[in-house]
């Protein structure tokens, strides 16, 4: 069963086409990677699904509702939630602060300056749980803004799931990590996707982690899709080592 579903998708800036014609199915529970070089239209995609730019042509479904001219806070509550390349946190905050904003808002508190004893001790149960799933409850007290990049990215990963969502987004989560941290959040995605069940689309560059996690990989290039397939189809494919890897077809 598809839990997103996105049909012959083009978006254009002015006479700049950044994706063309690109279709995509992902199923509930898959891991889905999506590469290519540098400018090959992956962020633009991931705006495109997460309905911060409106296509320019095509169509997008999210559990089998047309989601394509819906504001990106609608499709928010809908179930779809996402980091960012560049990691947005609020770094003056706590890590239990940063992670409880979205929780309040995933309870229905979002708009209300008190609520309650009730409703205080449900979303500080819901925080911790949240921190401890990514390994981030020791820390719960340190401002975000005092920690190491890979604990910051965790916490943004935190505060997304926060959310609840049924289709996360993670662009580039390893991205400017040494390996150590590179480790501990491909550990974390995997702890997500099998023992939480989480569909989960992430663009990475760091092929180790890609193929590492995905169940599928789709690569595009130059705004056009240019393969698909598991890991395995996508490291024999002549035209990916050729656009992407760095071989010769």
């Amino acid at each position: 069963m598809s839990i997103l579903e996105i049909r012959n998708v083009t978006k254009r800036f002015g006479s700049l086409v950044a994706v063309r014609d690109v279709s995509l199915t992902v199923a509930q529970g898959e891991l889905r990677a999506i590469i290519g070089p540098n400018g090959a239209g992956k962020t633009t995609f991931f705006n495109l699904i997460s309905g911060l730019f409106p296509p320019t042509m095509g169509t997008i479904f999210f559990g089998g509702r047309d989601i394509t001219r819906l504001p990106a806070h609608r499709r928010v509550a809908l179930g779809i939630a996402r980091t960012f390349q560049i990691t947005e946190i609020f770094p003056e905050l706590t890590v239990f602060e940063n992670v409880r904003i979205g929780t309040e808002v995933t309870a229905g508190y979002g708009m209300r300056p008190y609520i309650g004893r009730p409703g205080t001790t449900k979303v500080r149960g819901r925080v911790e749980d949240t921190l401890k799933l990514v390994g981030l409850e020791a820390k719960a007290d340190r401002l975000v803004g005092e920690l190491a990049h890979g604990d910051q990215r965790a916490a943004e990963i935190a505060i997304a799931l926060s959310l609840e969502p049924r289709l996360l987004l993670l662009d580039e989560p390893t991205a400017g990590m040494g390996d150590q941290e590179t480790h501990q959040i491909t550990q974390l995605v995997r702890r997500l996707h099998r023992e939480k069940n989480c569909t989960i689309v992430l663009i990475e560059h760091d092929m180790r982690v890609v193929f590492h996690l995905a169940d599928r990989i789709t690569v595009l290039d130059q705004g056009m899709l240019l393969a698909e397939g598991n890991p395995e189809e996508i490291a024999a494919n002549n035209a990916v080592q050729a656009a992407y890897l760095g071989k010769t077809a």
